[in-house]
């Protein structure tokens, strides 16, 4: 994860998962070890570790055409969903006499299916909303209708932009300052492309994802009937360049110093002027609130004076195209398939659409994610791996208080800190302790498109009920069938779902050493994210509160410095490079959790020897299942979005974090000359 996410949110690894897997309705691993048939053996391992572990899988392997990125982590996320819709499927067929969720996940994923009522009902069910953007009569209405918009749904992986009609975005979290209590985080929003570089970048390849999506917005206005389509279009593109010309860049929106500013409810007026913010925070259900922080200060001052600026004709045809484009799932096939002839062919490369089945698992997922979740815990995660995973994170953190231990520059006032914030860090598996109540969310049949407004709407009145309330270190924000685990730094708290602690990653058929390689370096890595450049920054409470000495922090910061230069090194493209700052957080923790997750594979041994399995050392398991484990292929014009908008470096480079760790070098015989080497001094290792 990116920005404020990655401290109040949290930090997700994007993950992969090692080996190859069989896609069926309950698929099972073809094998249970390293993939052995995927390696390239005319591929030194210290030319390119990763082409070494996957390069023969690389070459026989088509990214399918609904995909914009294809390995064994997008694999594994078809069999999760094949065992949902499965799921889903019986909780629709049953509901009535299982349980109210069960009717509700079931009446939910049947109205999505439901395509031919949607294309009988047209646009009639976005009526209401649109009604409410063409009576806007003067500014204050417009403030109206942009509070009544503001919502919490954003996308877990990307929270820097919200991606529709929102101009602002909100989170609720612990506050930064004061852990103790909630704060109301208001962040910078309103754009239809990925990041403000799509708008602001001079190259010839932007240009042209800019005329195709001006092209988009006229297309969409066209297919519901709006006159002067083409000359609307240009201008809700001109105030969306205004717009990204107001945001923060990547980089100081991954800032939390920067981001942290705290803003009394009536200093809206003055420090941004333009918008009507009493009528804007009353129509948001936010006017009885004192204070907020403001994540990019400068973005709601700039996106702020545009509201008072730009003609009120082109903020109401602005909102209509967003209203829409938000709806577009919901809506009949013309706006679904020109959504994705944009979204998915333009911006991500992606060929085909995805079949409707999945994407109604997704929907339903979003709408109901912890209702289907309990399903799926009951079916897919026993209380067996539930205690084997929780062993492996007791390893974990005693490996990595061991490393903080052995730091000859550390002082030990700091890693005195250090151990009481590892000592307060609350690791959840598979699910949350307390599974959140639906009941209070109306979900009909044969109403698609209403559901998943009722299911926002419900979504950010709980948020809204957090504020003044005590703090629920025991909430997540990722669902148990979800693919993926995350770090909480503010909460100091951990997430790994259930999806993710399973064949391949964790499997009891194999070696343990494989499993520390793969899910043992994902633990790790999150494990990690409390101690990075950012992380670090907050104490065992949550507070935003430098714990370091002076020197501690200039060697911690140093050693960062060097790990940025490395990954700005990597260059995907001759007119692309990776941006080591932005991805900074997640390389640290890349490191780390590599490092302890080998520490802990060691102590599991408890002085004993492993043995050699499938032709390979204990040693070299470990880092092939850590190479393997990063397993991708991915189309050119998804891998660009990914290095302009995204924390994560490639998995390419992901997998050469290996080059930072002794071990490596010694279990593939790496020479000094060769592609990954660097110098024992040149290796960095940042705890």
């Amino acid at each position: 994860m990116n920005t404020l996410q990655q401290f109040i949110v949290g930090r997700a690894a994007l993950v992969a998962i090692s080996l190859a897997l069989a896609v069926g309705a309950d698929s099972a691993p073809l094998t249970h070890g390293l993939d052995l048939a995927g390696i390239d053996h005319a591929v030194q391992p210290g030319e390119n570790f990763f082409a070494y572990a996957n390069g023969t899988w690389l070459k026989n392997t088509e990214i399918p055409a609904d995909r914009s990125n294809y390995g064994v982590g997008a694999v594994l996320v078809e069999v999760t969903n094949k065992r949902t819709v499965a799921l889903i499927q019986e909780a629709d067929a049953h509901g009535a006499a299982k349980s109210p969720e069960a009717r509700q996940i079931g009446d939910y994923y049947a109205a999505f299916m439901d395509e031919a009522a949607i294309e009988t009902q047209g646009l009639r069910p976005l009526e209401p909303a649109l009604a409410r953007i063409s009576a806007i009569a003067d500014r204050k209405a417009l403030a109206q209708v942009l509070g009544a918009s503001l919502r919490t749904d954003v996308d877990v992986l990307n929270f820097t932009n919200f991606y529709t009609d929102h101009i602002f975005g909100l989170w609720v979290a612990q506050d930064l300052n004061d852990p103790g209590r909630y704060a109301a985080f208001l962040l910078q929003g309103g754009l239809g492309l990925p990041d403000r570089d799509y708008y602001l970048d001079s190259s010839a390849r932007m240009a042209a994802i800019r005329d195709k999506y001006q092209a988009h917005i006229a297309l969409v206005l066209k297919l519901a009937h709006i006159a002067d389509a083409d000359a609307k279009a240009a201008r809700i593109f001109d105030l969306e360049h205004r717009i990204a010309a107001a945001h923060w860049p990547r980089v100081d929106s991954e800032d939390v110093i920067k981001g942290n500013n705290y803003w009394k409810r009536r200093d809206f007026k003055t420090r941004a002027p333009g918008l009507d913010w009493q009528a804007y925070f009353k129509a948001a259900q936010l006017d009885g609130r004192p204070d907020f922080t403001v994540w990019q200060a400068s973005a709601v001052t700039g996106i702020s004076a545009l509201v008072a600026s730009e003609p009120l004709a082109t903020w109401k045809d602005y909102l209509t195209f967003h209203a829409i484009e938000h709806a577009a799932n919901f809506l009949p096939k013309a706006f679904v398939e020109e959504y994705f002839a944009f979204h998915g062919k333009v911006l991500a490369g992606t060929p085909a659409l995805r079949e409707r089945w999945k994407r109604a698992v997704d929907s339903t997922s979003e709408a109901l994610g912890e209702a289907v979740g309990k399903l799926y815990v009951q079916r897919y995660f026993s209380p067996a791996e539930k205690a084997r995973v929780e062993a492996m994170v007791k390893n974990l953190v005693v490996a990595f208080g061991e490393r903080i231990d052995k730091l000859d520059w550390m002082a030990a006032q700091t890693k005195t800190r250090a151990k009481e914030k590892l000592a307060t860090l609350k690791v959840g598996v598979g699910y949350p302790d307390k599974w959140r109540d639906y009941s209070g969310l109306k979900i009909t049949r044969g109403d698609a498109l209403g559901n998943i407004e009722r299911a926002e709407q419900f979504e950010y009145q709980r948020n809204l009920a957090k504020l003044g309330a005590p703090i629920d270190r025991s909430e997540w924000v990722m669902t148990p069938q979800t693919v993926n685990a995350v770090n909480l730094p503010v909460m100091n708290a951990l997430n790994f779902p259930a999806a993710i602690l399973q064949p391949p990653d964790l499997d009891p058929q194999r070696p343990v050493v494989m499993d520390y390689g793969a899910a043992g370096a994902l633990i790790g890595h999150e494990i990690s994210h409390s101690f990075d450049d950012e992380g670090a920054l907050f104490d065992a409470s949550g507070r935003l509160n430098n714990w370091w000495t002076k020197e501690d922090l200039a060697h911690f910061r140093a050693s960062s410095a060097r790990l940025v230069e490395q990954y700005n090194a990597y260059r995907p493209f001759p007119d692309l490079a990776v941006n080591g700052k932005l991805t900074l957080s997640e390389n640290i923790a890349d490191v780390a959790g590599l490092a302890v997750s080998y520490d802990a594979y060691r102590l599991s041994l408890h002085g004993k020897s492993a043995p050699a399995a499938q032709g390979f050392t204990p040693e070299q398991q470990f880092f092939l299942s850590f190479a393997q484990s990063w397993r991708q292929k991915i189309r050119e014009p998804a891998l660009r979005q990914r290095i302009v908008t995204d924390s994560h470096a490639p998995a390419e480079y992901r997998a050469a974090t290996v080059r930072n760790l002794d071990a490596w070098y010694s279990a593939f015989d790496v020479k000094p000359g060769q592609g990954l080497y660097l110098a024992p001094q040149d290796r960095v290792q940042v705890w």
